[in-house]
């Protein structure tokens, strides 16, 4: 690899490793490093887990480690949540300095820049002998390895994913005598009738802000029917395909047309307040903003879809991350991090944690639970995922440039095609150009 390329790949990792973590404490020597080799330990005694979504979930962690520690009271778990926006430079510096946890969340877009530098334990010769063997749901199984790079290994055991759903106000619908907006062509029609500015009604709510671009991707994919990020050659992106630009600029074109200017900065945060105190048709998220909506409208006032279906009545999604528990190389109680992480995907501690984020379990026996016929929007994503409705496109998670490119570099250009300072197919031209560098850097490396 040239030096340039060489600069590129190490800028990418560090940057990958700050955008797509989620822990912001250490560990309470401070001794563990990221080329630190750790050890398997007695399986007992004191391991740190890092939550990478602390405070948002940190209850039901707590209820988790409890029910942990009375079954196996010779191990004791120091928790530590942390939220996702601060987890980034704890990481980063536990890498280089010392002090990184036994075990922390580790999601499909963190595995392949930690694991490039060494920090993960791999895990498929554990998993292979334990009782989570074929108790997992294996799309979950598969998008883990193939966040590594493909091949067999885990480095990463999954424990939940969300799925992008799209919510519509049931009430406003009903009476504008709208149909559900389960075709795309029924979301624009849909869009265009419940939009009325001057009484400040919109008919949609767009992410202009972070995250934008996730969501972009789901509605050209959704609309223009491909179901391959990489073409035949597996080197070229489709992303610019023709049908993504033309579906591209049909949905840019809905801001301010038919949603808030506000939208232009909205991150999902902003983007979901708005929704709730608002008078607006549809907006798309995912299963983790369904409570929200809950305690905000009450449930007879919404509901939460899968995204629309596209030409020929086919939905294609993109692949949402699969969030995960991964134990990090470094500690020196392997085995009693394996048995936590075991418990964190077994069938009740899965359920229980899912149950309370709205997620879809990992464990299949936790998908099963009463509580998923309960909510909705969850039970409808968990069967189009299994009842071959639903084309999954894989993104391509294990590029340490993914983040650089889809957020770095491409989110402030998605406001730029918003304002019509761009075009949809320069924007598109621009992000294809930096993923087919990076696919063939990712190559250059492997070999």
């Amino acid at each position: 690899m040239n030096k340039q390329r060489s600069r590129r790949l190490v800028a990418a990792i560090s940057l990958v490793s700050a955008l797509a973590l989620t822990a912001t404490a250490c560990g309470d020597d401070g001794s563990s490093k990221g080329g630190d080799e750790g050890g398997k330990g007695s399986g007992k005694g004191k391991i740190v887990f890092w939550d990478n979504n602390g405070g948002v979930r940190t209850a039901v962690w707590k209820e988790i480690i409890a029910d942990f520690e009375k079954a196996n009271p010779d191990i004791d778990v120091e928790y530590v949540g942390v939220s996702a926006t601060e987890y980034q430079s704890k990481v980063e510096t536990a890498l280089q300095g010392g002090g990184l946890p036994d075990v922390g969340g580790v999601g499909t877009t963190m595995v392949s820049a930690l694991n490039l530098q060494g920090a993960l334990e791999p895990l498929s010769a554990r998993y292979e002998k334990s009782p989570l063997k074929g108790k997992l749901n294996e799309g979950f199984v598969e998008s883990v390895k193939a966040a590594a790079g493909g091949g067999d290994e885990m480095y990463t055991i999954p424990t939940s994913a969300n799925n992008g759903t799209l919510y519509y106000r049931k009430d406003l619908f009903d009476k504008a005598n709208l149909p559900e907006p389960i075709t795309w062509d029924a979301f624009y029609k849909a869009a265009d009738k419940l939009t009325n500015a001057k009484k400040n009604e919109f008919g949609y709510t767009i992410r202009g802000g972070a995250g934008s671009v996730a969501q972009a991707f789901d509605a050209m994919y959704g609309q223009s029917g491909l179901t391959s990020f990489w073409d035949a050659s597996g080197k070229k992106t489709t992303l610019n395909d023709a049908k993504n630009v033309a579906a591209l600029e049909k949905y840019a074109a809905l801001y301010k047309k038919v949603t808030p200017s506000a939208d232009l900065n909205n991150d999902f945060t902003k983007m979901v307040a708005q929704w709730d105190s608002g008078t607006i048709g549809m907006l798309n998220h995912n299963l983790g903003s369904y409570q929200d909506h809950v305690k905000a409208l009450g449930a007879d006032k919404f509901r939460g879809i899968p995204q629309p279906t596209g030409p020929g009545g086919k939905r294609v999604q993109v692949s949402n991350p699969v969030d995960g528990v991964g134990i990090f190389k470094a500690s020196k109680n392997k085995d009693a991090a394996w048995k936590f992480v075991q418990y964190a995907a077994s069938h009740e501690a899965n359920s229980k944690w899912n149950e309370s984020a709205g997620s879809i379990p990992a464990n299949n026996d936790a998908a099963k639970d009463a509580w998923i016929s309960k909510a909705e929007p969850t039970k409808l994503a968990a069967a189009a995922l299994t009842d071959g409705s639903t084309t999954i496109l894989q993104l391509p998670y294990y590029l340490p440039d993914w983040n650089t490119i889809t957020k770095t570099d491409a989110e402030p250009d998605f406001q730029k095609l918003l304002l019509g300072k761009t075009s949809a197919k320069d924007f598109l031209d621009k992000m294809a150009d930096a993923f087919n560098k990076a696919q063939a850097e990712w190559d250059e490396q492997k070999k």
